[in-house]
C-alpha cells in the first residue's frame, strides 16, 4: 500500500466514524510507520477524550492495526478495537 491509500480515508469502530486520517507517522530511527494522525469527529473527541469541540486531531497507535484486527471496506478502515478500548490507543499530537 502506499501512503495515498491511507490519507483522507475514514476510520471506524463499531460501524461509527471515528475520523478521517490525515497524516502517517513515522519512527525515523526504524523507518517504521508508527502511528496514523487522524482528524476525529466531534462526537469521539467528547465521548472519548472529554474535548467538545470538532477537528481535534489525535495520533493512533499502529498497535490498533494488528494483522488481520483491521480491514478496508468501500468506506474506509475498520479497527476491530471496541469503542471501550479506543482511548488506550489515541495520543495527542507531539508539537514540533
Amino acid at each position: 500500500m502506499n501512503s495515498k491509500d491511507f490519507l483522507d480515508k475514514f476510520v471506524f469502530v463499531e460501524d461509527e466514524k471515528i475520523g478521517k486520517v490525515k497524516e502517517l507517522g513515522i519512527d525515523h530511527e526504524n523507518w517504521k510507520v508508527d502511528h496514523l494522525e487522524l482528524k476525529l469527529t466531534k462526537d469521539i473527541a467528547e465521548s472519548v477524550l472529554g474535548v467538545k469541540k470538532g477537528g481535534v486531531r489525535n495520533m493512533l497507535a499502529i498497535s490498533a492495526l494488528k494483522k488481520g484486527d483491521a480491514r478496508w471496506t468501500d468506506k474506509g478502515l475498520n479497527l476491530k478495537v471496541s469503542k471501550a478500548q479506543l482511548h488506550m490507543y489515541l495520543r495527542p499530537v507531539e508539537e514540533s
